[in-house]
């Protein structure tokens, strides 16, 4: 049953991706949509999102975080299911409204599958769920919750665009019409999952990790 909280959690879910996706296309399309602009855009918007939900486990706006956090025990299967599908629905609805106020399509920049576009994605997750791991496990709020998550996701984005769109978000990347399994879904997935593991066996004692199950 999903209570008061829970609905809360899944509006932050669906408002917020939204948003980022809104801002991620508006700076894409402008005169000044190159890859570190993209980044700072993107970077704030997360940033000043977590500041406003003021913990990880209340607003992720991101499929391969849910995931992630998922393996590693932080996130219970069906609030992730539920969580995944209102991040997807808030990036279609953002694409909508987007192409409603430009008076035409988005144009479909997915492209095709390639080895180095996925990996790239990939590093980008594993950049960013590091850095969430860190705030989770520090237990950073506040302003300094949103400068650790907010300058992780604009540095993974830098760091992935050199080599694809940088998007690091399966949700974000369905909303600017980047959609492919291969490299814009799986790559920021394997990332993020990868990097919420290697965060919790190095950086985390056992006992530590049990208290927080």
């Amino acid at each position: 049953m999903i209570d008061k909280k829970n609905l809360a959690t899944l509006l932050a879910e669906f408002l917020g991706t939204a948003v980022l996706t809104l801002v991620v296309l508006s700076v894409k399309n402008s005169a000044i949509g190159i890859p570190y602009f993209v980044a700072i855009a993107a970077g704030l918007t997360v940033g000043v999102a977590y500041v406003a939900a003021g913990d990880v486990t209340k607003i992720q706006m991101n499929p391969a975080v849910t995931l992630a956090l998922w393996t590693v025990r932080k996130v219970k299967t069906i609030e992730g299911v539920l969580r995944i599908v209102f991040q997807l629905l808030g990036a279609f609805v953002a694409l909508k409204v987007f192409g409603y106020f430009i008076n035409t399509a988005v144009q479909n920049v997915a492209g095709h599958y390639s080895a180095r576009v996925m990996i790239a994605e990939a590093v980008g997750g594993l950049i960013f769920t590091l850095a969430i791991g860190a705030a989770m496990y520090k237990k950073l709020d506040g302003i300094n919750l949103g400068l650790v998550v907010g300058g992780a996701f604009a540095l993974a984005i830098v760091v992935a665009a050199s080599a694809s769109n940088g998007l690091i978000n399966p949700a974000l990347a369905l909303g600017v019409k980047s959609w492919s399994w291969g490299t814009y879904v799986l790559g920021p997935v394997v990332g993020a999952v990868v990097g919420a593991n290697l965060y919790m066996v190095l950086f985390t004692d056992s006992a530590h990790s049990k208290s927080k199950k």
